[in-house]
């Protein structure tokens, strides 16, 4: 693929702005031509979701018995999280509930994890991140000028998880990640469970030490969890026939308030895929989006390329957003707007666990497939 000649799919609309989009000869791109492989293995909305939910769901009661708690999710009040709280209750299932405050919860957004943990009966704990740190990382990262800015939010969300699993001796962590809506992988994302990177970004453009911020190793989140504590991770709505549009008339029913705006559980995350992402590095997140919903049959290619051709955001009411970041954050509008125009950097500039992690993922693989 050039990079002089654009190109778009035509099954899907992924394009060659979207890093590691390659296409065919008959102009399809390797994530219309993957797609059928993974889905068999990932997505089951059918009678063999059925059986294979029912199994989940023993085993899961099974390890839990005689516990307080048979699992732990993470609930952020949007609408994956929130639809998931409501089915562990039809299910039967104990979780404990968990929320990490970053510092960028929308009103809204509390008011939606309140409502559904006082429907469903569920005991919460929220992890309130260290500010100073947060915001600390968050600057280092937008200096670092690599393109995940997404990792110290969705770092220290799985490290609570994982530690609140282990404090409470739970074995499951379900989660509301889909393949329905979410099979298009960010290939353009390094993974946010580098901590080796994480610390180098900090180290190289950070301001103060990490403290108040919980935090995972490789070892711990490849090896020890999965291996030595048995802690798994479970993605039930695989296994359902699940309709986004459809989960938020139900949880409207409950209470549950809509977001006017997308991303409108977090201010940093609308800020991030509505302005950083298409500004400095030129991606549009919805193309990711809207092709997993073709894929899965919740969308038209008609209907999806009519929807990028409307803007990504409202410019006022994104600039107005921006004051508040920066404000909250310790930049200047100024200083924001040099960093989108400044050049970007691979995660891979900073030291990272490349050289670690195909051995630690085959070894994964080779220990479970042995325990059958």
């Amino acid at each position: 693929m050039s990079s002089h000649y654009y190109q778009i799919c035509k099954t899907c609309v992924m394009d060659s702005t979207m890093a590691g989009t390659v296409f065919n000869e008959e102009g399809i791109c390797n994530n219309c031509t993957e797609f059928p492989e993974k889905a068999a293995i990932h997505w089951m909305p059918n009678d063999k979701g059925v059986a294979r939910l029912d199994a989940m769901l023993a085993k899961i009661k099974e390890q839990g018995a005689g516990k307080e708690y048979d699992c732990i999710f993470g609930l952020s009040g949007g609408v994956d999280s929130s639809f998931l709280a409501f089915k562990a209750k039809e299910w039967g299932l104990r979780p404990l509930v968990l929320h990490v405050d970053g510092g960028w919860n929308t009103e809204l957004a509390a008011a939606n994890i309140r409502c559904v943990v006082d429907e469903n009966g569920y005991d919460l704990v929220t992890e309130v991140v260290d500010w100073e740190t947060m915001k600390d990382l968050q600057k280092a990262y937008l200096r670092a000028g690599v393109t995940n800015q997404d990792v110290p939010q969705d770092h220290v969300f799985i490290a609570s998880l994982f530690h609140y699993a282990r404090k409470h001796k739970i074995k499951a962590i379900i989660s509301g990640h889909n393949f329905a809506t979410e099979s298009t992988p960010m290939r353009w994302q390094h993974p946010a469970m580098d901590l080796i990177n994480l610390r180098a970004i900090h180290k190289a453009h950070g301001e103060r030490p990490i403290q108040g911020y919980r935090t995972i190793s490789a070892l711990e989140y490849y090896i020890f969890s999965p291996l030595v504590r048995l802690i798994k991770f479970y993605h039930p709505l695989n296994l359902i026939p699940y309709d986004k549009e459809e989960s938020i008339k139900f949880l409207e029913s409950k209470g549950w308030r809509n977001y006017q705006r997308k991303h409108g559980e977090s201010i940093f995350t609308r800020i991030f895929q509505d302005c950083i992402l298409p500004k400095k590095f030129g991606i549009d997140k919805r193309r990711a989006h809207l092709t997993s919903l073709i894929h899965s049959g919740g969308m038209s290619r008609d209907r999806a390329l009519a929807i990028l051709k409307e803007p990504v955001c409202n410019e006022i009411e994104i600039r107005r957003e921006i004051e508040f970041f920066c404000r909250k954050i310790g930049l200047t509008v100024e200083e924001f707007d040099q960093l989108m125009v400044e050049g970007s950097r691979s995660h891979k500039y900073y030291k990272n666990w490349d050289c670690y992690y195909n051995f630690m993922k085959y070894f994964k693989g080779a220990v479970l497939r042995l325990r059958g």
